[in-house]
């Protein structure tokens, strides 16, 4: 193995089965950084603002009865124990551990009885691909890496979901290739984009120098496929290390205290996501808690709530105070609702048929409630929405076709989405 740094972590590109390169310590998801910058193409805007999404999973699967879909009318052992208030859009309540969300409900669209999967597993693969069968589809984040190219040096897709080197399955590239996979920032945060200690700039164009002859040598021996494009890829990688940018996305200590305050440290991730979108990331997703409440669901909720409704109601007001609120769109969600009727005492047990999506910004239609479920909460009203339709307006945010094919490993094209309707009412 050849280090261009000579200090660092190991890491494996995954293109050539060989680690060829380390630049300052820092992998994505697995891979070099060189693997992940992909080239992006000369015919991209530099001129407009880019569009973002920042995708929040609230990892176990929240009721949606304790917080956007409350049944006050219904029996006890529906409606659970706590009440709805009023927000500042007319005949719209949410929980009312939920008081800063209330003030901004004109700011937000909540969806009412999405149908999930019926597997009940806690992973986000339906909403991350639009798929309910795990692992056979990209996620959302490398397809829009695939397809929309870039030629700003930071990288399309980050994943904070997990401190590295852990990975979902559920974010693969999988046919669309390792070059997409998200950027998983390491617990060393903005060490791993710099230059490893004692090597200069100079020290560092001849190291990369040493790495081309290397390479020539390499690449008869190895798969001339898989080393395409990698010098492309290196040469991103190595500018991002020479260049600030990227390092100040990710450097939280850039923020004032009172802002850090404003979110609390339950969503501090959630400041950084909305430094990295600042920035130019095109997609960030993250999880926030744990909501996987067979037991305890009201003591875990009377928790939880209060630190979410904080956290998301300073990104949201962020976006807009800073301007995004039309280029940056957030969604809300878990992988599935929970089960109207209370069971174990103080428990709700997996529901797919309804859950709820919180949405803001994105340039959509917001202060509305879209879609109803029954009278406990059990069923949608109407036809329901999935998490494709979701992920099909945020496509389109993006300016991406969810029509469009990629081929898949055999060559077959591939729809982005099969369920391709968007949320019509968003928009």
């Amino acid at each position: 193995m050849l280090s261009i740094l000579g200090h660092g972590k190991k890491l494996c590109n995954g293109i050539t089965r060989r680690e060829l390169l380390r630049v300052g310590g820092l992998a994505f998801g697995g891979l070099t950084l060189g693997d992940v910058l992909r080239l992006r193409a000369a015919g991209a805007s530099q001129t407009a603002r880019p569009k973002s999404v920042i995708m929040i999973w609230m990892r176990g699967g929240p009721s949606h009865i304790d917080s956007y879909d409350m049944k006050p009318d219904a029996p006890a052992e529906i409606r659970g124990e706590f009440r709805p208030i009023a927000t500042n859009v007319t005949g719209i309540q949410i929980c009312e551990y939920m008081p800063r969300q209330a003030r901004i409900m004109d700011k937000l669209a909540i969806v009412r009885g999405i149908r999930s999967n019926d597997l009940g597993d806690h992973t986000p693969h339906y909403i991350v691909t639009g798929f309910p069968d795990r692992g056979r589809r990209p996620a959302f984040g490398s397809i829009v890496s695939h397809l929309q190219p870039r030629s700003d040096g930071l990288p399309p897709y980050v994943s904070l979901m997990y401190r590295a080197p852990g990975l979902y399955d559920n974010e693969s590239p999988t046919y669309v290739g390792p070059a997409h996979r998200p950027f998983v920032p390491r617990g060393e945060g903005i060490g791993n984009l710099s230059l490893a200690r004692g090597v200069t700039s100079d020290q560092l164009r001849d190291r990369r120098a040493l790495l081309g002859t290397f390479d020539g040598m390499r690449r008869e021996l190895d798969d001339a496929s898989a080393a395409a494009g990698m010098d492309a890829f290196r040469q991103r990688a190595l500018e991002m290390i020479t260049s600030p940018r990227a390092r100040e996305a990710f450097d939280l200590r850039r923020e004032p205290a009172h802002i850090h305050a404003r979110y609390g440290r339950f969503c501090e991730n959630f400041l950084l996501a909305r430094r990295l979108v600042e920035a130019g990331i095109s997609v960030v997703t993250l999880k926030v808690g744990d909501w996987d409440t067979h037991e305890k669901n009201f003591i875990d909720m009377r928790e939880q709530l209060p630190q979410l409704d904080q956290g998301f109601h300073a990104l949201v007001t962020d976006l807009f105070d800073r301007g995004l609120q039309n280029d940056v769109a957030v969604v809300l969600w878990g992988e599935f609702g929970r089960a109207p009727r209370i069971s174990r005492g103080d428990g709700r047990d997996h529901w797919p048929e309804a859950g709820a999506a919180v949405i803001a910004g994105g340039g959509f239609q917001m202060g509305q409630v879209i879609g109803d479920t029954d009278r406990i909460g059990g069923q949608s009203r109407g036809r329901p929405y999935t998490p494709a339709n979701v992920l099909s307006s945020l496509y389109r945010h993006l300016g991406i076709d969810p029509a469009i094919t990629i081929p898949d490993h055999n060559r077959r094209p591939m729809h982005v989405l099969d369920d391709r309707g968007p949320v019509r009412e968003l928009i």
